[in-house]
């Protein structure tokens, strides 16, 4: 029987971006992040963030996938963006806990930040669903811990 890892733990969340410091702007301005030293790659641009010691975000510049395959691979393209947060698939999307959740909707309500909330049958959590501005889904619950 194979060992399994131990001390398996994660290590980042990558998002790839036309606009890295747009992104990092976002997760900075929206979500408290904090940019931390990079390594320099020659070939695009990629910024790292950090929120809390445990919670590491890589941005990585796009690129044009067809430009770097080898001769004969082909990629699909990607499916449909999914734009409104009230459909926002549910294995398309990171989740974060605040302890100041009404406060946070609020705050993203007025930067104009289209959102859904909902209530779980429990009545005790909520959540509000949202988007990145390069489409990737978030959710932000209620959970203090």
């Amino acid at each position: 029987m194979a060992a399994r890892a131990i001390g398996v733990r994660l290590n980042h969340i990558a998002r790839e971006s036309s606009d890295v410091k747009r992104l990092a702007a976002f997760y900075q301005e929206v979500l408290g992040f904090e940019r931390i030293e990079s390594p320099n790659y020659r070939d695009f641009e990629v910024i790292w963030l950090r929120l809390s010691p445990d919670v590491t975000l890589h941005l990585i510049e796009r690129h044009h996938l067809e430009s770097k395959l080898p001769e004969g691979i082909h990629v699909s393209p990607p499916a449909s963006v999914v734009t409104d947060p009230r459909v926002l698939p549910r294995s398309h999307h990171v989740c974060f806990g605040v302890s100041n959740y009404d406060d946070f909707v609020q705050s993203l309500k007025e930067r104009g930040i289209q959102t859904f909330e909902k209530t779980q049958l429990d009545g005790n959590t909520r959540q509000v669903f949202f988007f990145d501005p390069d489409g990737n889904g978030l959710e932000v619950g209620s959970w203090e811990n």
